[in-house]
């Protein structure tokens, strides 16, 4: 509070100042260079003190002057409230050490108490303390809502912004769909259409060659190929869409990603319902492919997934043990950031090289509205 109450008279002092000299064209960029600067030092000192951010590019001399006289006002009462609290405390301590305290009826309703100075100094000084303290409380409650209102941006900005972000995320989203169906295309393309073509072929030699042992060893090669082409079939329908993520929920399809890994992935699960279907299937995603970039790129050899969730929101982070290095920019990773800023969440990759990696998804417990 008295960071706030100095500053406070620091403003009022430049405000005082700046009134005048703005009226002179030339000395406006240098006033408004200084409240920005003051502004500055204002969203540093709610940070830092109140735990409360606000947005960089939105203030003004609003809030300057408003702020002047809340910082003003509660730091000369809280100021005060002290000065006067430690008289009556030490006043009144000192009468009860040296025994000078005076005795004092006090005639209530019915009943008569008979007290002295000593002790109503230390009662009334022990109540001014309590005072600049929930003043203080005060105080800062009323600074959060000003910074709100004048730090903040207006109704109209607010809506301004929303409608870019979602016409960015919708057009985000129908990227990251053309970028899955391009994956599929290429898994199709690599891996279920030449097991087929292998298999079309090891089933014409077997049926025009006239050896039966040479047949029978085709047909052997045949069948061999036709159970790598289920597997491969099943892998590309795990991979778009695991049907145990909607019959058994997300707990269940996560332990099938940690059997199906080629190197340890402990699951540690701390949701006691399951979201959404939305926001399941996202965290489901994120999990899926960190664990792909990891084995796959940097050679992790023990990957830790950890679920949780508190009041407002779910949350996922994957860690490995691997080289590091992930590029957030790349085509899996940014495809999971476009998928989570599409229902309002918020993705990060904290991946310096060398490692360790951890990524991590936030989501809300409930489906944004558009």
């Amino acid at each position: 509070m008295s960071v706030g109450a100095i500053l406070g008279v620091v403003e009022l002092v430049f405000l005082c100042v700046a009134g005048p000299v703005r009226l002179i064209p030339a000395m406006r960029p240098a006033c408004d260079r200084i409240a920005e600067r003051l502004l500055a030092l204002e969203r540093a000192r709610l940070a830092t003190w109140l735990g409360h951010r606000t947005a960089p590019a939105d203030g003004g001399y609003g809030f300057l002057v408003v702020r002047a006289a809340v910082g003003l006002v509660a730091g000369c009462g809280m100021a005060a409230g002290l000065f006067l609290s430690g008289l009556l405390l030490s006043g009144g301590l000192w009468d009860l050490l040296t025994g000078e305290s005076e005795s004092v009826p006090i005639d209530l309703p019915g009943v008569k108490v008979i007290s002295n100075i000593g002790v109503i100094g230390l009662l009334t000084g022990g109540f001014l303390l309590v005072l600049p303290l929930g003043g203080a409380l005060a105080a800062a409650a009323a600074e959060r809502w000003l910074a709100d209102r004048l730090l903040g941006p207006s109704g109209q900005e607010r809506m301004r912004r929303r409608i870019a972000e979602l016409t960015a995320t919708r057009s985000d989203i129908v990227r990251a769909v053309d970028d899955e169906r391009r994956r599929i295309e290429r898994d199709l393309h690599d891996g279920v259409q030449q097991r087929g073509i292998a298999l079309a072929m090891l089933l014409g030699r077997a049926q025009h060659t006239a050896d039966p042992a040479k047949a029978g060893e085709l047909v052997a090669q045949a069948y061999t190929e036709s159970r790598q082409l289920l597997d491969e079939l099943r892998s590309v329908a795990w991979r778009i869409y695991p049907t145990a993520l909607d019959e058994l929920g997300l707990h269940a399809a996560l332990a099938g990603i940690a059997e199906r890994s080629s190197v340890p992935v402990s699951v540690r699960y701390g949701l006691v319902e399951r979201p959404v279907s939305e926001i399941e299937t996202a965290l489901y995603f994120v999990v899926r492919e960190a664990i792909s970039n990891a084995i796959k790129h940097a050679g992790a050899r023990d990957i830790l997934v950890v679920v949780d969730a508190d009041e407002q929101t779910v949350s996922v982070a994957v860690s490995d043990d691997g080289a590091g290095g992930a590029d957030p920019s790349g085509g899996g990773l940014s495809g999971l950031a476009r998928r989570v800023r599409a229902l309002d969440g918020a993705f990060t990759v904290d991946s310096p090289l060398g490692g360790p990696t951890r990524i991590t998804a936030t989501l809300p417990k409930e489906v944004p509205c558009a």
